[in-house]
């Protein structure tokens, strides 16, 4: 089943099974996670989901998942796994004729159930994800999509999404696509990619002496499990599975039922009618033991050479300050552009800030706002943009307007720097740990780092991974608005913390709590702690969660302005 808010039951999904049981097939039909009978995230109908849609019912829990190591890939094909063994034990069934199809995320389900289950003897991909991650002509954020069709890690590792079809060859497999789909679904590399993908695999059947059972074909019809498509798959089947030379030249008769007809609970929810768990609750009892690793190998982290220095674009006056445009080279090809604001040539530099602004460097850059009033005091402060932030965000890709304002989004560039192996957490730290080393360099003190919001995650990991005194290029921290830890994500049924500072099997190693010790001697200032939904804490909780970490002091108050990071450079 595709990505339908009514799962199994939805019209042109019914009308294939109906399609197949009438030419003499046994037919099962499952409710992917958060689909159909499986809403997990029920409005007041139980059978509609409060969430934008049936997606973020399985991307949701999957970004919750990989925090402990595991992913909705594994969900949804241990699904498609289980509900063959059910297929095959039907006394009706002759088990060395199994076969699966599905349309769009069923399509890419039977990808994955292609790569892991040699019980099947025939597929029908329709729709599916059958666009290569990292293709010839990339183009970024990439193909990403819902949390089962990213896999984490693939890039570094040589895999990517036609490395699923292998398996099956030298078995009966159509691919089906809608010509449109690189225009209206995918992105605009998704028919040259499959269809390159489909002659590197054509060969290997060829190779294999079974090039008749590879086949491609299209629709000129936009996304869905249109009768023409439906009438590829009774084809294939019939010809495959039953041995039949005469083509079915028409659909036969069928009728869609209302969802509550194909309902196998009484309420149509599995967790109330059969106290089902949802994927929140598995992924919440799990157990979790820290391993210690090393942080830089757990985010791929790059560290700067010592030798990085602050590179002086253009200096012009203001009112009670200098400010300088300035460029840092984070890592080979990136840099990073910066506002530096300097106390007048006649005053001294009393302390060095290093601020992180969630919204980027021209944000609080006017005069009488914070940064201008905090150099007019003697404090030199660089606000930089990190990656994907500021005048850092990335362009527009190529292809469909429509797809591209859709992914070019943060998390879509997040999904990505997973895919390829280098979180974009880790990148961000780099970017940090090379401005504090640059301005270290430059004004010969340690900095004061800050940050605000979703920067405090980076800010925190930096300073851990910083040199220790007497090199230290860091600091005091000061942290407004930051998430009390990893493990709060886990215990929050719905958040919106940002997906950037996402690690796969983090909670395996370490929280957020243990980096901050580790940071020690270095003193940190939480202020206004904040919850995986962006709520402020409760302050005696976040006291529990930092006890182990003496060098850490909580405060109320979530303040951003010259007051609070003038006491904070203050007591540096």
């Amino acid at each position: 089943m595709g990505h339908s808010l009514n799962g199994k039951a939805y019209d042109s999904y019914q009308r294939c099974c109906q399609g197949l049981a009438k030419l003499g097939f046994v037919v099962l039909a499952f409710d992917p996670m958060g689909q159909g009978e499986r809403v997990y995230y029920p409005d007041g109908r139980l059978a509609r989901t409060r969430l934008p849609s049936s997606d973020d019912e399985h991307t949701l829990p999957g970004k919750q998942m990989l925090l402990v190591g595991d992913t909705c890939t594994r969900f949804q094909t241990w699904d498609a796994v289980r509900s063959l063994d059910v297929l095959a034990s039907h006394p009706s069934v002759d088990p060395k004729r199994l076969a699966s199809t599905g349309q769009s995320g069923g399509g890419t389900i039977t990808m994955m159930l292609a790569a892991v289950d040699d019980r099947l003897a025939a597929a029908v991909v329709c729709c599916g994800n059958t666009e290569n991650f990292a293709c010839a002509r990339f183009n970024p954020p990439g193909s990403t999509d819902d949390a089962e069709q990213n896999l984490l890690g693939s890039g570094p590792l040589g895999f990517d999404r036609w490395d699923l079809l292998y398996p099956l060859a030298p078995k009966p497999l159509l691919v089906t696509v809608s010509d449109k789909d690189f225009f209206g679904t995918y992105s605009s590399e998704y028919i040259s990619s499959g269809w390159e993908e489909f002659e590197k695999l054509k060969k290997v059947y060829e190779t294999l002496g079974a090039g008749e059972k590879l086949a491609w074909t299209g629709t000129p019809l936009p996304h869905g499990l249109s009768y023409d498509t439906r009438m590829q798959v009774y084809n294939w089947f019939t010809r495959w599975l039953k041995g039949g030379t005469q083509p079915v030249a028409t659909e036969p008769q069928v009728a869609p039922e209302a969802d509550a007809s194909t309902w196998a609970t009484e309420s149509g929810n599995v967790v109330k009618s059969l106290r089902g768990h949802t994927p929140f609750a598995v992924n919440r009892s799990r157990a979790v033991k820290f391993t210690p690793a090393p942080l830089d190998r757990l985010l791929g982290v790059q560290h700067p050479p010592p030798s990085v220095r602050v590179a002086s674009l253009k200096q012009v006056p203001s009112r009670g300050a200098d400010i300088e445009a300035v460029e840092i080279a984070s890592a080979p090809g990136v840099f990073l552009p910066a506002w530096l604001f300097l106390p007048k040539k006649t005053e001294p530099v009393k302390s060095v800030v290093l601020a992180l602004e969630p919204g980027g460097r021209n944000v609080r850059w006017h005069e009488g706002e914070m940064y201008q009033t905090l150099a007019a005091s003697g404090i030199a402060v660089c606000v930089p943009d990190l990656r994907g932030i500021g005048d850092l965000a990335p362009e527009y890709g190529r292809g469909s307007p429509r797809y591209a304002r859709s992914h070019n989004e943060e998390e879509d560039y997040a999904w990505a720097s997973l895919m390829l192996g280098r979180p974009l957490l880790g990148q961000r730290v780099t970017d940090v740990l090379a401005a504090a080393q640059a301005l270290k360099n430059r004004f010969g003190k340690s900095v004061v780092l800050a940050a605000q919001g979703k920067l405090t995650v980076p800010a925190l990991f930096a300073a851990a991974l910083s040199p220790a005194a007497p090199a230290a290029s860091i600091g005091h921290l000061y942290l407004s608005e930051g998430l009390i830890s990893f493990r709060n994500i886990i215990d929050s049924e719905e958040f919106n913390h940002p997906f950037a500072n996402f690690v796969p099997s983090i909670l395996n190693h370490t929280d957020l709590p243990e980096v901050a010790a580790s940071a020690a001697p270095r003193r940190i200032t939480l202020a206004g702690p904040v919850d995986a939904s962006g709520r402020p804490a409760d302050l005696d909780s976040v006291r529990k969660v930092y006890e182990r970490a003496a060098n850490v002091q909580v405060e109320p108050r979530s303040r951003w302005d010259a007051e609070a990071l003038s006491a904070a450079a203050a007591s540096r």
